[in-house]
């Protein structure tokens, strides 16, 4: 999973690139826990791949739950940027789940996800 960090927004991507495993939650905690550290919180965490990728496995799954657990209230939007039916789902029940905001983008739709998470609108 590809990491990216834009200081002047104070906004993370990522880019999965396969199914998603626990090294890949280890690897973006690595990259955002000193951010939030520093700034007490990511402006915006975008999240992009053009499909849904699964997971490696249920342990990978879990992981992943504990991510967002232990993460959702240090980041302030989420984008979800993906052609996925997975992400308009995704949208609608994170919302009752998660503190930070959330909003489905389609994979065009990038720079219009980079804005919403980094802006106040």
């Amino acid at each position: 999973m590809r990491v990216e960090y834009s200081a002047q927004a104070n906004v993370a991507s990522v880019f999965p690139d396969g199914p998603l495993g626990k090294a890949d939650f280890d690897a973006v905690a690595a990259q955002i826990d000193p951010v939030i550290e520093r700034h007490g919180q990511l402006n915006g965490l975008i999240i992009a791949s053009e499909s849904f990728p699964g997971w490696e496995s249920f342990a990978a799954l879990i992981h992943h739950l504990r991510f967002v657990h232990d993460h959702h209230r240090a980041v302030r939007r989420v984008a979800l940027v993906t052609d996925s039916v997975l992400g308009t789902l995704a949208e609608t029940i994170a919302r009752h789940f998660v503190a930070a905001e959330i909003r489905h983008f389609a994979c065009g739709d990038m720079a219009a996800a980079a804005d919403w998470v980094a802006g106040d609108q």
